[in-house]
């Protein structure tokens, strides 16, 4: 296979540098691939597709024509990224994850941000995701946030920048780990001479970070995940995190509470449950507090929660702190907390509530990318220099209507990574989205190697999503080849495969 067409066009190509060389620790891969018939990679290509087929990796896309259940795109070529700058992710991740945690405790007790004047006021409390219900509680080790899913992009001069932080519900690790199984599967031959950090150990340690929050005295705690049904969009992943955990998967209906305690129903009989991984969003949980017209969630959930009879991972009201809006403070709020400078930088964000930011953004809309602040999925954003004058003009009427629910961000040029298309290998635009599991401390938290890679397959296009058309790919973090060969004691990381 010849890389000779390959052209990057002023992008940041995650494997080949501006003179066309392997970037560090793709190397081997590149040599690989280079190695390779003509057809030899597009054989592994649909190889890699039947496996996803037969095993069942699916999403669901609300709405879609022919069907709303669909196979994951997959593309066979890996991203990598070496040992050095992930190490410099991690510790990003893991203080970004560590405040995050710190405000949401705040916000919810004592509001000292609020007070300081860390972050407006006003802005918390006109916030969609803030939930009243919630004041005045602290949960088990001041943990709101178990599961974090933070985006990542590349910029064209190599900047690795947060987009955004994913802090209710966050989805996606089933396939970090299911696209790490499928290459091993499907094309062995590029795992040749690597030494690749492990994924595999995910639902081991979720279980472990799900166990070590369980109410106080609680011994042997029993772990359930609390899904919305077949029908959700994610509903690949939940099952999938019950079995390789071990725990049951659970619907609202199959949990009831009695004395301020949560019970599952069995063939046996009620059994405790202590902790609940609700894959359900905060409007659904308990019809007595939230909505009444939910039908998938448990009536009496939150009077056993705020009791401290069962643990809700992630706990609700912790969207607050992903709004949007409230991500352009999160420099400021690792500052507060932490006294220390953001290892990892925003995106430059304008917030539309604010009047003068607000100006500026009307002024420039064409030339920026104006997202709402709780939308997901790709959903609802202006992306400026790709939009008419007329969708900029209307966009500008849903501005003035409610400037509160939006926020700007000058245009990134994400970074592309070689993909396979039908006329050979050509870049496209790329997102990573790491997992983390949160402890009380930096120390008992835990950043999965690499993460989830979200790659545009339509030319040109800057939108991952996998409801906007994108897929995915196997994310490798690389160790040095100093480091081959080493054992685990000497070089602390486990050498397994991943």
């Amino acid at each position: 296979m010849k890389f000779a067409p390959y052209r990057s066009d002023g992008v940041f190509d995650e494997t080949f540098d501006e003179e066309g060389a392997p970037r560090v620790g793709t190397e081997l891969l590149v040599e690989c691939l280079a190695g390779l018939p003509e057809d030899e990679l597009m054989r592994f290509q649909r190889a890699a597709e039947a496996a996803m087929l037969n095993l069942g990796i699916t999403f669901n896309v609300y709405g879609a024509d022919g069907g709303s259940e669909r196979i994951f795109p997959f593309d066979i070529i890996p991203r990598v990224l070496n040992f050095s700058e992930w190490e410099r992710i991690e510790r990003g991740l893991k203080q970004r994850s560590l405040a995050l945690n710190r405000f949401i405790n705040d916000l919810y007790n004592d509001q000292n941000v609020l007070r300081d004047n860390i972050v407006p006021r006003s802005l918390i409390e006109s916030a969609a995701t803030l939930r009243e219900q919630c004041r005045g509680f602290t949960p088990p080790k001041g943990v709101w946030c178990h599961v974090i899913g933070t985006d990542l992009i590349r910029d064209k001069d190599g900047t690795v920048y947060v987009l955004e932080d994913n802090l209710r519900v966050p989805s996606g690790v089933s396939y970090v780990l299911e696209n790490r199984e499928v290459m091993k599967r499907t094309f062995p031959e590029v795992f040749g001479g690597q030494q690749i950090a492990p994924v595999e150990d995910y639902p081991e340690r979720l279980l472990e970070a799900l166990q070590a929050c369980a109410p106080a005295g609680v011994v042997d705690p029993t772990v359930v995940v609390l899904t919305p049904g077949i029908y959700n969009s994610a509903y690949f992943e939940h099952s999938f995190l019950a079995q390789q955990m071990g725990a049951e998967l659970v619907q609202g209906s199959d949990l009831v509470v009695t004395d301020d305690k949560v019970y599952m129903r069995t063939t046996r009989g009620l059994e405790k449950v202590d902790v609940i991984y609700r894959r359900i969003d905060d409007d659904f949980l308990d019809p007595e507090v939230f909505r009444a017209d939910s039908a998938l969630g448990v009536p009496g959930l939150m009077r056993a929660y705020r009791a401290g009879n069962v643990t809700l991972a992630n706990a609700p009201g912790c969207g607050v702190a992903d709004d949007k809006a409230v991500y352009a403070y999160v420099p400021d709020i690792i500052r507060y907390y932490l006294n220390e400078e953001p290892i990892l930088p925003n995106v430059p964000t304008y917030v539309c509530s604010d009047p003068s930011q607000f100006e500026h953004v009307m002024a420039n809309v064409g030339d920026m990318v104006v997202k709402p602040t709780n939308e997901s999925g790709g959903y609802g954003l202006l992306v400026g220099p790709h939009s008419t004058k007329e969708e900029c003009d209307a966009y500008r009427e849903k501005l003035r209507a409610n400037p509160r629910n939006y926020v700007a961000q000058p245009m990134i040029t994400l970074s592309t990574v070689p993909t396979l298309v039908d006329s050979g290998v050509e870049g496209r635009h790329v997102d990573l989205r790491p997992f983390i599991l949160c402890g009380e401390t930096i120390e008992e938290t835990y950043v999965v190697p690499g993460g989830l890679t979200r790659v545009a397959l339509k030319k040109g296009s800057i939108v991952v999503n996998s409801s906007q058309g994108g897929g995915s790919k196997d994310t490798w973090v690389c160790y040095p080849a100093l480091k081959r060969g080493m054992s685990q004691s000497q070089n602390g990381q486990s050498q397994k495969m991943g």
